[in-house]
């Protein structure tokens, strides 16, 4: 079992930990740049690519994309209830108790745990997020800026979600690829995964950590409380196996580092989103080996 585990969490522990070092080194790192080529090039090359080889049912990729709706949804009533309680700003606080961090981490410990069929329902998840990303969590922290339209078309801008579209129409219709295409998608779709956790790392290493308690009790719950709903989730919808397990690998995923781009572009208290990206992925490498421990 050691051996398993190691087998799933060093990749991910040893490719952050790069881009850690990278970033306390100083040595220049172009986050904007890498983060475009990842979200622009690299993950639609790669939803397609799995998309089109994977055998998974369509059914079972809808039941993993809703029960990570379903969710997102109960972590942001919950979250709703307790900044309420707190009598803290919803626009700070609210998304990253709601948007997990399962694309960086997400994906490639999926990858790595279930395969390419737990990659392929990881990806649903993933896009699910992105989804509710561009459209609830720039409502929430864009309060004063441009109107509805203006964020659908900043959805309708995001390569991923016609990489999606067409992905799922290739699932569904069961259609092969010719191989240079299916070649060419490798290729490309090969870098997304790396650059992800590599500038994780860079990302962690930026960060501060301001207000301990705040942070902490905010990354507890969204790890916690996220896997909690996970589990209530996959029992309600009768969820078994690699689906299962993915829905709750996603569940119990940190804060994600796109919380912290977005409260930095719209001045919404970026140094405690900061902190609450750095103390949960802590909590959530101190957790994972556990989880995996009842899950595999």
């Amino acid at each position: 079992m050691l051996s398993e585990l190691l087998a799933i969490l060093a990749p991910i522990v040893i490719s952050v930990s790069a881009g850690f070092i990278w970033g306390k080194t100083g040595s220049d790192f172009p986050a904007d740049f890498i983060s475009r080529i990842v979200m622009n090039i690299g993950t639609p090359c790669l939803i397609i690519s799995v998309m089109a080889k994977v055998d998974v049912q369509p059914s079972v990729m809808g039941q993993v994309a809703l029960a990570t709706a379903i969710i997102m949804s109960a972590m942001g009533l919950f979250g709703w209830a307790l900044l309420r309680w707190m009598k803290l700003e919803i626009s700070t606080y609210l998304p990253p108790l709601i948007f997990p961090n399962n694309g960086n981490m997400g994906l490639p410990l999926c990858l790595f745990a279930y395969g390419q069929t737990g990659l392929a329902l990881a990806l649903g998840s993933f896009m699910v997020m992105m989804v509710a990303t561009f459209t609830v969590g720039l409502l929430l922290v864009s309060t004063s800026e441009g109107g509805i339209v203006k964020r659908v078309a900043s959805i309708a801008k995001q390569p991923v979600i016609y990489a999606m579209a067409i992905a799922v129409l290739l699932l569904i219709t069961d259609t092969e690829l010719p191989r240079w295409i299916s070649n060419t998608l490798d290729l490309l779709g090969g870098i997304a995964i790396p650059l992800m956790t590599i500038a994780l790392g860079v990302s962690l290493a930026t960060l501060r950590i301001h207000f301990w308690k705040r942070s902490l009790l905010f990354s507890l719950s969204r790890v916690g409380g996220g896997l909690l709903f996970g589990f209530i989730v996959c029992e309600f919808m009768g969820l078994t196996g690699t689906p299962r397990n993915v829905v709750l690998l996603q569940s119990a995923m940190p804060v994600a580092v796109f919380n912290y781009l977005l409260a930095l572009r719209y001045n919404q208290k970026p140094e405690e989103v900061a902190a609450m990206v750095l103390v949960s992925t802590v909590i959530a490498f101190i957790g994972l080996p556990f989880l995996l421990l009842v899950i595999l």
